[in-house]
């Protein structure tokens, strides 16, 4: 049996990179996910497929985030799929990256990330409220860019800080309930959405050496994170930023013991 059985997910952002990771390691505990995606079809119904041919139960709901009725249309079908059970897993996964310094940052763009990365996943867990089981589990997806200076993705680091701030006032909120929020901040992670850099030779190398173990991260390595935030082991956490970044930036790096 595996630690999730019977339980109820939503991954928005579900169907490529870290989100995928997400759904396929849910699914592989038991629980039964719902897989959001904003525009990438076939993506989506390939994680599910994935999904279901290791024995896991998962569909896929489309919405676009930053479109007025978004949320609205993520929660009817999602409502529908659960035919009255509640939730038991919200992972507000969805976001897009900026690669603008201030100086070009236009109030367009902005206002995306705004929409997209803080304003969505707001509303999405407003939403998500009332279907909520009490020992329920929220887990925003942050980034340890916010905490770090990176000039070119200001506007990406903003609204992961506002993210990050949702956590703590949440989890007073619901913590009678059972009910624990938490963030997941992961570093430079291999996926379509850094593709553009980390495909660079002296890009890759350059984050590797500022990175304690060496390497970067896969979507696994958060996943698994994530799987533990969701499961009964983290029971006693909440209100917390769990850094997954393989200790990026934390100073000087010692050289390999003999």
């Amino acid at each position: 049996m595996g630690k999730l059985d019977g339980k109820t997910a939503l991954v928005t952002g579900g169907s490529r990179g870290i989100g995928r990771a997400v759904a396929l390691r849910l699914a592989s505990e038991g629980a039964f996910v719902a897989v959001h995606y904003g525009g990438d079809e076939d993506a989506a119904q390939r994680t599910v497929a994935d999904i279901e041919r290791a024995g896991g139960r998962a569909v896929a709901i489309q919405a676009r985030f930053g479109e007025d009725d978004a949320v609205d249309r993520l929660f009817e079908a999602l409502t529908a799929e659960l035919d009255g059970r509640g939730l038991d897993i919200l992972v507000n996964n969805a976001g897009i990256a900026s690669a603008s310094p201030i100086a070009v940052l236009t109030p367009a763009e902005l206002d995306r990330l705004l929409k997209v990365n803080v304003a969505a996943p707001f509303f999405v867990t407003q939403r998500a409220l009332p279907l909520l089981n009490d020992d329920g589990r929220i887990i925003n997806m942050g980034s340890v860019a916010s905490r770090m200076g990176v000039a070119v993705q200001i506007g990406y680091t903003v609204t992961k800080a506002a993210l990050e701030a949702l956590a703590p006032s949440l989890a007073n909120e619901l913590g009678r309930r059972g009910i624990t929020v938490n963030t997941v901040a992961p570093g430079a992670i291999r996926t379509d959405m850094t593709a553009g850099y980390v495909s660079i030779p002296e890009a890759a190398a350059a984050l590797e050496a500022i990175t304690a173990l060496g390497r970067l991260g896969e979507p696994e390595d958060v996943a698994d994170v994530v799987g533990f935030l969701a499961g009964p082991d983290a029971r006693y956490v909440t209100g917390q930023t769990v850094d997954v970044s393989g200790g990026t930036w934390l100073g000087p790096i010692a050289p390999a013991a003999t």
